[in-house]
């Protein structure tokens, strides 16, 4: 993996965060929080795949989800690794069962966790690389 590959996953995952951050202030109704949670699992996708790059280009080998967040903790480019698990398994829980109270706990997980967890993992990320 090239740094310009590496430096190219990073600028798209930071776009989505962004994109993340931006919908959570704007929240009204379900439908809105709906689009949270949607914008949630699309950042959390390219945030493992952005760890996996930058391991790849670190000559680490990885090849699931899990596996590459329990490895960039292993080596040090992320603190936390079992928030990042947590999000994993939220990602996976909004995308493939959906009622109100899980999508309500999701929600507030997002906003009061998650979000402040995944600015620091991409500032490490970019710190790191």
């Amino acid at each position: 993996m090239k740094r310009v590959d590496v430096e190219i996953r990073l600028n798209r995952a930071e776009r989505a965060f962004e994109r993340l951050k931006e919908s959570i202030s704007r929240v009204e109704d379900d439908l809105h929080r709906d689009g949270v949670i949607q914008r949630f699992e699309f950042t959390i996708e390219l945030l493992w795949k952005t760890v996996k790059a930058v391991l790849e280009y670190k000559m680490i080998e990885c090849f699931s989800p899990r596996d590459c967040i329990k490895s960039a903790f292993r080596y040090g480019l992320i603190d936390d690794d079992e928030i990042v698990l947590d999000m994993l398994d939220d990602r996976n829980v909004s995308s493939h069962i959906y009622d109100e109270k899980t999508a309500d706990k999701i929600f507030e997980r997002i906003k009061e966790v998650y979000i402040a967890n995944i600015e620091k993992i991409l500032d490490d990320l970019r710190e790191k690389l």
